[in-house]
């Protein structure tokens, strides 16, 4: 789903919480190291989000942050910040080179890492990790 996520609304909040977990705590990102990306360019979405990206003049980019249940892929248009927000048993994420796929729930966004480093791959084995968790609870249901 894609939220504007710009301003503190309860209900939004409870609504992306109750999809994807809230927030690691402190000693769980110190522990994991890497749950964010630093930003990403954007190479191709889906027309949903092109739409909100064709509007801004700016170079579009995005990062994702990694939740107990899902991720999220943030971006901005405009003056708004906008989440994809994908639950880990709908997520799919492939790596072809150097870019990076996102799709799930009928969207996608591809992304080419602007850096390069420890923390992207620190990162990408914590999603793979929790991704492979998560299917793992939903197997054993």
């Amino acid at each position: 789903m894609i939220r504007n996520i710009s301003y503190n609304n309860d209900r939004i909040k409870e609504e992306i919480d109750s999809l994807v977990g809230s927030s690691f705590s402190f000693k769980e990102r110190w522990r994991m190291k890497s749950i964010g990306t630093p930003s990403m360019q954007i190479t191709s979405c889906s027309p949903e989000i092109h739409e909100l990206l064709e509007k801004d003049n700016n170079r579009p980019v995005c990062n994702a942050e990694l939740r107990p249940k899902g991720i999220i892929l943030r971006f901005r248009s405009r003056l708004e910040t906008y989440g994809l927000i994908i639950p880990y048993y709908r997520l799919s994420f492939y790596q072809n080179g150097t870019e990076w796929s996102f799709h799930g729930e009928g969207r996608f966004i591809k992304t080419m890492p602007l850096q390069s480093g420890k923390g992207l791959q620190r990162f990408k084995q914590n999603l793979l990790n929790l991704k492979g968790s998560a299917e793992q609870r939903i197997e054993d249901l």
